[in-house]
């Protein structure tokens, strides 16, 4: 099973209980009457998946990609297989970048190619909605200097959802959910119910940093350990329990000096929740000879801690041997 890092949180990776009374479930009534205009940047396994959805829930979806995928969906749609969602083919419009408003930008490429990737996305078309989906958080920043304060949503996703093809996407978890940052929860409402109502069980968070950092706290440890000894989660916790419990004790210190949660003994707890089996996605494109998330990931966290003064010194040995190529990834 592969639990990937890219936009997503492992299904059980439940919410931090710190965080819990900040939670609002939004009803499916609260959606807008019209269809919305959505544009989806990265239509992979997560964008895809959602492309999908919420087109199959009566909404324009428009799929921002390169040339030949935005050809083949144009021209095939989007073939979904889920368990929660069921097997279906969802029609979708395709170009190479986003030529009119949409009401919603769904931002789903991974954070190595991000910077690109906007360039899709022109500032004065994106003035509803721009919901990233990204590991990290470092990117809210600058897709808010880009698009604006008010239009960027900071969110997480808790999903497994691999593309197998062009507009071919397996969707593994038997859920899909996500949160949504922000103190104005009536503003966010009508975005989270076009979501929940498309079958994406959508909350509310008031304090983005506790839901980013909630995220990376544990994201981190799991990246840079199973990517760095090439094993899964099974022969990290067998392998290298120590240095497990000792990467999460800095990761979440660094969440809590940042405003996130910090319970180091609930991370571990869901590591040990995992089938032995789990790999990071970021361990999957090393074994792939891709380029890896390890600056979103690994140096967010390396940086925070600077800033805040807080030694990290396991952090900064595995993020080093990532960066110049020590790291052992066996292929699977």
């Amino acid at each position: 099973m592969i639990l990937p890092d890219i936009l997503t949180i492992p299904w059980s990776l439940s919410r931090p209980k710190e965080r819990a009374p900040l939670l609002m479930d939004t009803a499916p009534d609260t959606a807008p009457a019209t269809p919305w205009t959505i544009a989806v940047l990265g239509p992979g396994g997560v964008g895809g998946l959602l492309a999908a959805l919420l087109s199959r829930a009566g909404h324009r979806v428009i799929c921002l990609a390169g040339e030949d995928t935005a050809r083949t969906l144009a021209r095939d749609g989007i073939r979904v297989s889920s368990g929660q969602h069921g097997d279906f083919t969802a029609r979708v419009e395709a170009d190479t970048e986003l030529r009119e408003p949409v009401d919603l930008c769904l931002v789903t490429v991974k954070h190595t190619a991000l910077d690109a990737a906007l360039d899709r996305v022109p500032p004065q078309y994106a003035r509803g909605f721009v919901l990233p989906l990204l590991n990290g958080v470092e990117h809210v920043a600058a897709l808010r200097g880009r698009y604006g304060a008010e239009q960027v949503v900071p969110a997480v996703i808790r999903v497994e959802s691999t593309r197998t093809a062009a507009g071919v996407v397996e969707h593994g978890s038997p859920f899909t959910e996500i949160d949504v940052a922000g103190a104005d929860e009536a503003r966010l409402a009508p975005l989270a119910a076009v979501l929940t109502a498309a079958g994406v069980k959508t909350c509310t968070v008031a304090d983005e940093n506790a839901a980013l950092w909630a995220k990376l706290a544990f994201l981190a440890p799991f990246a840079l350990l199973t990517t760095r000894y090439g094993l899964s989660i099974g022969g990290i916790r067998d392998e290298h329990a120590k240095e497990l419990a000792a990467l999460v004790e800095e990761t979440t210190a660094v969440s809590r000096a940042c405003g996130g949660p910090g319970d180091a003994a609930q991370v571990l707890a869901r590591y040990d929740a995992f089938p032995a089996q789990s790999k990071s996605s970021m361990l999957r494109d090393a074994e792939a000879g891709r380029a890896l998330e390890l600056d979103a990931i690994g140096g967010a966290v390396l940086r925070a801690a600077e800033r805040h003064g807080i030694e990290v010194p396991l952090a900064t040995r595995l993020v080093a041997e990532l960066a110049d190529g020590t790291a052992a990834a066996p292929s699977a």
